[in-house]
């Protein structure tokens, strides 16, 4: 279960995580020098999550909102561990299992190079149920890693959180489900660009620009050098 159907939860956490993220001033509106992201697309926008680590408050709310909406979404015997992608994803993995009153792992994105060469830090068993949480995603490929990574160790990985989804890249949901992953998350672009307009957050030529970027991301991205396929 996603957010294509929201409940009234879902609409309320993701109007208050987006508003949380413009407040705490995580996003970068830049129409007119595009960001590089790490999965290769040019963008007008960046969000900056790990920011959220420095704003208790604010990290309480958001995590008080993502136990509910992945309890309501997968169930609230689903798991039984919580594991952060790194680097990102160990703060809110932390957290996120704190509040599941689970146990946490980290999962590597690569085996260390010597000792045990573990790729996953933590108690980790065959047949475990592990959500794997990390701070954001574009497209969702780089899930797919951790996941692996989770099932190669003998556990079970089905379902994926994050804080922040870019929902603008089509296709990008039903790509995770062919590897068997359902994602969760809190909020996307649409909806900081909705609450950042209504707040004057930004000018209104650069909500334009974000609005030309989200209307054709693949096209806006070729144009900009970055990644078209």
């Amino acid at each position: 279960m996603t957010n294509a159907n929201p409940t009234a939860h879902c609409t309320y956490a993701a109007k208050t995580v987006a508003k949380i993220l413009l407040d705490i001033g995580a996003v970068n509106f830049r129409p007119e020098e595009a960001y590089i992201l790490t999965s290769g697309w040019a963008s007008p926008v960046y969000i900056d999550c790990r920011k959220l680590i420095s704003f208790p408050r604010a990290r309480r709310k958001v995590i008080e909102l993502a136990a509910r909406q992945v309890s309501d979404a997968a169930g609230y015997e689903a798991f039984d561990a919580v594991a952060g992608g790194e680097t990102a994803g160990i703060p809110y993995s932390a957290w996120l299992a704190d509040a599941l009153d689970l146990p946490m792992q980290y999962v590597r994105k690569k085996p260390k190079g010597f000792g045990r060469k573990a790729r996953i830090e933590g108690d980790i068993h065959e047949g475990q149920r592990v959500l794997l949480v990390e701070d954001l995603a574009t497209d969702g490929a780089s899930k797919v890693n951790f996941v692996n990574a989770i099932r190669e160790a003998g556990a079970e990985c089905k379902h994926a959180f994050v804080v922040f989804f870019y929902d603008i890249f089509e296709g990008a949901l039903d790509e995770l489900r062919k590897d068997d992953i359902e994602m969760h998350y809190l909020a996307t672009w649409a909806d900081v660009l909705a609450v950042a307009e209504e707040g004057e957050y930004f000018s209104k030529e650069a909500i334009e620009g974000v609005r030309s970027f989200l209307n054709d991301p693949i096209g806006w991205s070729k144009a900009n050098g970055g990644k078209h396929d």
